[in-house]
């Protein structure tokens, strides 16, 4: 019973980061704090109560359109809000109440916020990137499965192998393939999982990116030059590898090493 409360809890406790989350999602880009104001709805401009703000419980009572004006909410929203919860109690049954836990968690909220504004806006954010280096290789030294050596040589293979990609794809063809926060997400993804993480990661976001690729070409009858942001598929390989990553790698040694 105790159990399913420490669940249920987790949930709620990671829906409500997810609240956070969407703040920043849709302040970042634009240059604001997201601290001040309060939330408001973005069609009105009327500041959101606090019994109107209740994450996903808020959404369902008011059926998802704002309570002053009618206009409707993005589902995105309330998705994100459950996307969080889920991710914080996957996060409790594998690491447990931990310091491992926390720093996985926190590192899965940015990749999150990274994700969206890579979706809604083609940009990662460097004011994420770049402090999200020097802060996720200062936490990997509290995590057993890593030294700060794999985290080092993660950072430099992360932004490495991405930027040699970048530099060979513009040298072949005169245009600009992988953009540069792609090149420092990766190092950042680096500096907590690792090189092996690193290449892990690569390996499951460019599989993913080229399945959701086509799919999205045949659905939408687009051409090649259909244009999608890595940095979600990014997100989702070092998310895989931190709850799949070294016992699938074990398998893999284990048959052809």
């Amino acid at each position: 019973m105790f159990s399913y409360l420490e669940e249920i809890f987790t949930f709620i406790f990671g829906a409500c980061i997810g609240s956070f989350l969407n703040v920043c999602i849709y302040r970042i880009p634009v240059s604001k704090s997201i601290i001040r104001p309060r939330s408001m709805c973005l069609n009105c401009g009327a500041t959101i109560r606090f019994y109107d703000n209740i994450p996903i419980v808020s959404y369902l009572w008011l059926k998802g359109k704002c309570r002053h004006c009618g206009a409707t909410i993005s589902i995105r929203y309330p998705l994100v809000e459950i996307m969080s919860g889920l991710l914080a109690l996957c996060i409790y049954l594998k690491y447990g109440v931990t310091p491992q836990a926390i720093i996985y968690f926190a590192f899965i909220a940015v990749l999150v916020v990274i994700t969206f504004i890579d979706i809604d806006h083609r940009i990662i954010p460097d004011v994420i990137s770049l402090p999200g280096i020097p802060i996720f290789f200062a936490a990997s030294l509290s995590l057993p499965t890593i030294t700060y050596l794999d985290s080092l040589l993660g950072i430099l293979a992360g932004g490495g192998i991405l930027y040699l990609v970048a530099f060979i794809y513009n040298l072949l063809t005169k245009k600009e393939g992988m953009g540069g926060g792609d090149i420092k997400l990766l190092a950042m993804i680096g500096a907590l999982i690792g090189w092996k993480g690193v290449f892990f990661t690569i390996f499951v976001s460019s599989a993913v990116g080229a399945l959701s690729g086509m799919a999205l070409m045949l659905l939408t009858r687009q051409n090649m030059k259909l244009a999608i942001p890595f940095g979600p598929f990014l997100a989702v390989g070092a998310i895989v590898y931190i709850f799949l990553g070294p016992p699938l790698l074990n398998i893999y040694f284990n048959i052809f090493g």
